[in-house]
C-alpha cells in the first residue's frame, strides 16, 4: 500500500469520525494493532468502554475495537500517525456508532438472508454482503454458517456507505444472537421442561376465546418442532414474540408464563438445551410490541 493510499485512510477516518462514527487502524491482515507493552496481557486494565471496564487511558491503539474513537486529535496524534503509516485498512465500531452489521460471508449467507431478512443498507465484500442495521446489540459470530453479526463489541471494516435505505433493526436479527447450541440426537434431550398448560384456567383476564390462543400456540409450536436441526431457538422467540404481541391489549392475566412453558418444552423437545429456550422465549415475550395487525 502505498503512502498515498494510507493518507487516504486517515483522510477517510476524519470525515467519519467528524459526524460519529468511532474509527481505528488495520495493520496487515486486516486486523487491529496488538496491544502495546503496558497494556499486554491485560495489565492496564482494559478500556473503560469495554466489557469489563478498566483505567487504561493509554494513548496508542490498544484494545482493538475499544479503542476506535471520534476524537480528532486522538485520531490526528503522533502515536496515531505511526500506526497509520503502517495501517492496510479502515475499521470501525459499529455500536458505538448506533448500528448492527449482519456480515454475510458467502453467496449462499446473502441469498439466505435475501429471503430472511428485511432489506436494509448494504455494502459489497470481497465474499459477501455487510448489511446495515440502524440500532446497536450485542455481537454474536457463527450465529448461523457465513454470518456474523458485529455490533457492540467487535468491529467492522470501513468498505464505503453503501446502497440502500438503512431501516431499524428487526426482531429477526436479534433472534440470530441466541446460541443456536443443540443437542446430537444420539445423547438425547439435555433436559426437559413440562411446565404447565395454558387454558382460561391461567388466563382470567384474556380477551381471547380459548380456541383464538390455542390456534396459535399450536402452530407456533409446530414451527418449533419442525426444527430439528437448526433454528429451533429463534422460532421459539418468534412464536413467544407474537404471541404476547396478540395479548397486548388485554386487561390480563392471560398465562403469558404458561404459553411460555409450552414453548420451552417444544424447543427442548427438538435438542435445543432448556437454558438457551428460557432466554430465547423471554426475550421474545419482553420484546413483543403493543401490537401486531
Amino acid at each position: 500500500m502505498t503512502q498515498q493510499t494510507r493518507g487516504a485512510l486517515l483522510r477517510t477516518a476524519l470525515e467519519l469520525a467528524s459526524v460519529g462514527v468511532p474509527v481505528l487502524p488495520l495493520r496487515q491482515g486486516k486486523v487491529p494493532f496488538g496491544n502495546c507493552r503496558a497494556c499486554a496481557g491485560g495489565a492496564c486494565g482494559g478500556r473503560p468502554n469495554m466489557k469489563t471496564a478498566g483505567p487504561c487511558q493509554c494513548p496508542y491503539v490498544c484494545h482493538a475495537w475499544a479503542a476506535a474513537t471520534v476524537n480528532l486529535a486522538v485520531i490526528s496524534s503522533p502515536l496515531w500517525k505511526a500506526a497509520w503509516r503502517e495501517a492496510v485498512a479502515l475499521a470501525y465500531h459499529p455500536g458505538g456508532a448506533g448500528v448492527t452489521v449482519v456480515d454475510l460471508d458467502s453467496a449462499a449467507a446473502v441469498e439466505w438472508a435475501r429471503e430472511h431478512l428485511p432489506a436494509t443498507r448494504t455494502v459489497p465484500t470481497t465474499r459477501g454482503q455487510h448489511w446495515i442495521y440502524r440500532g446497536a446489540m450485542r455481537s454474536s459470530n457463527a450465529v448461523r454458517p457465513g454470518v456474523d453479526i458485529k455490533s457492540e463489541m467487535a468491529y467492522a471494516r470501513w468498505l464505503g456507505p453503501g446502497d440502500g435505505r438503512m431501516t431499524d433493526l428487526p426482531p429477526a436479527v436479534r433472534a440470530l444472537a441466541v446460541r443456536e447450541d443443540t443437542t446430537p440426537a444420539a445423547r438425547g434431550v439435555v433436559s426437559s421442561s413440562p411446565g404447565a398448560t395454558w387454558n382460561l384456567d391461567v388466563a382470567t383476564g384474556c380477551r381471547h376465546t380459548a380456541a383464538y390462543v390455542r390456534t396459535g400456540l399450536d402452530r407456533g409450536l409446530d414451527r418449533v418442532r419442525a426444527h430439528r436441526e437448526s433454528g429451533a431457538t429463534s422460532q421459539a422467540f418468534g412464536a413467544a414474540r407474537f404471541l404476547a404481541a396478540q395479548h397486548a391489549q388485554c386487561p390480563g392475566p392471560c398465562g403469558l408464563d404458561a404459553i411460555g412453558d409450552e414453548i420451552v418444552a417444544a424447543a427442548v423437545s427438538v435438542g435445543v438445551p432448556e437454558r438457551y429456550a428460557r432466554r430465547a422465549v423471554a426475550n421474545g415475550l419482553r420484546t413483543a410490541p403493543e401490537r401486531i395487525s
